[in-house]
């Protein structure tokens, strides 16, 4: 290297050092996810729908994904939320017992609504509510444990609300602790908002609730999969019978679909709702339904949707299972900049999957970067793996630009000290 080509490159140095400490426009924010996604593959009758993988939160269809529309009774799965959170923390136990209000005895005694009947100066079990909650979808019972959490119903709104925007969800309308319209609560209805004020929430953010349940408290299964059970209340048991007809034992049971979970929700404003979660060769989906059918209380409409959305999920992708530490093919390192080591070797940093087309184009894997900046620690996570199919990106909910995956590294190794770094610049190598 000659003289001038050594001087010209400190020159070049300079002026990224001036340009690097000049004030930097802020970024844009995030790109949301399109309101449809092959939408144009799948007639259903809904007001929106969606599909995801539980784990990754990778789009597998979407049908007006972005509009808040009525949530109903899906409501009772962030009550759910907050409850094992107030259990995980030590607030309550499962054994804590709890005393209803004048109001919520009046809700809970509504046979209009989904219910188990609650009387005056009876105690109730934590885990009596939880299980009448999501079964019987139970609404007195869903006020209750929002008592236990928080005292009252207006508290635990707020702090429903407090949660959901922790998740990203900014649009949310929450008035209720149990998915009724407003003038349904009576006293607890919740002030400054009309009584037709309902819960609303889009079909994406629906799925990202069921997705936080699902990572943080697997254990909810345990119960969204029991078809029938008895409510004790003293002496007198109340038969309880699941409103997801799609469990073994009811009405709408698909064996080859095997639906475990997760709540359904009516309202005249709703309609009838859904969001079901299912296992699929060693992968977890996410489904929701919004604003289908619902002529009278034998309507099957919402289950015949998700029916119709699960066997096209079944007919159009297979996942592909990764297993942690799990080196891609011709995907095995990546260069280290400024490293005592030139490059480190890399493979996926957790159990994962991907869901790739049936038809189409082969998937395709690549890094979204090639080099990472030295020092770099054994598991760090060093860049992600991009998926393609043919052209088309994959996306989830989080990347609408692109699916990604963590990969980390395997290695250590150390940043090189400024005199070497130079040498390296200078020369090259």
């Amino acid at each position: 290297m000659t003289f001038k080509h050594k001087f010209n490159k400190i020159i070049v140095a300079l002026i990224t050092v001036v340009l690097l400490i000049l004030p930097v426009a802020p970024a844009s924010a995030a790109t949301q996810v399109s309101s449809d996604y092959h939408a144009d593959q799948l007639q259903l009758n809904v007001k929106s729908a969606i599909a995801i993988d539980s784990k990754t939160g990778q789009l597998l269809y979407g049908k007006n994904i972005n509009q808040p529309l009525p949530i109903a009774s899906m409501t009772k799965l962030i009550t759910v939320y907050l409850t094992l959170t107030a259990i995980k923390e030590g607030k309550l136990t499962w054994q804590t017992k709890v005393k209803p209000t004048d109001a919520i005895i009046r809700v809970a005694n509504n046979k209009d609504f989904s219910n188990v009947p609650l009387h005056v100066g009876h105690e109730y079990s934590i885990k009596q509510l939880y299980q009448a909650t999501l079964i019987e979808s139970a609404n007195g019972a869903a006020m209750l444990l929002a008592q236990a959490v928080s005292g009252a119903q207006q508290p635990f709104v707020r702090q429903m609300r407090k949660q959901l925007t922790k998740w990203g969800i900014t649009d949310a309308q929450i008035y209720t602790t149990c998915g009724l319209p407003n003038k349904n609560v009576g006293a607890d209805a919740y002030p400054g908002a009309s009584s037709d004020a309902e819960n609303k929430l889009s079909a994406k953010d629906m799925a990202i609730v069921g997705q936080h349940l699902l990572a943080d408290f697997p254990q909810v299964i345990k119960t969204t999969k029991i078809a029938h059970l008895a409510f004790v209340d003293q002496t007198t048991k109340t038969p309880m019978a699941n409103f997801n007809w799609m469990l073994k034992g009811l009405s709408q049971y698909n064996p080859q679909l095997k639906v475990d979970g997760l709540k359904t929700g009516t309202t005249d404003a709703a309609g009838a709702c859904f969001i079901a979660t299912t296992k699929y060769n060693g992968a977890r989906i996410i489904t929701v339904v919004m604003g289908a059918e619902h002529r009278d209380g034998t309507d099957p409409s919402r289950f015949v949707q998700t029916k119709k959305l699960l066997s096209y999920l079944y007919h159009n992708y297979r996942p592909i299972i990764f297993n942690k530490n799990e080196v891609i093919t011709g995907l095995t390192s990546m260069k280290v900049h400024n490293g005592k080591a030139r490059q480190v070797n890399i493979g996926m940093k957790e159990n994962s999957e991907i869901w790739a087309p049936l038809t189409g184009s082969k998937l395709h894997v690549e890094l979204a970067d090639n080099q990472v900046e030295a020092p770099v620690t054994a598991g760090q996570t060093v860049t992600d793996y991009k998926f393609k199919a043919g052209s088309e990106q994959l996306i989830s909910l989080t990347n609408p630009a692109g699916m990604r995956l963590p990969a980390k590294s395997f290695q250590t190794t150390t940043r090189v000290n400024f005199l070497v770094r130079f040498w390296r610049w200078l020369f090259g190598g």
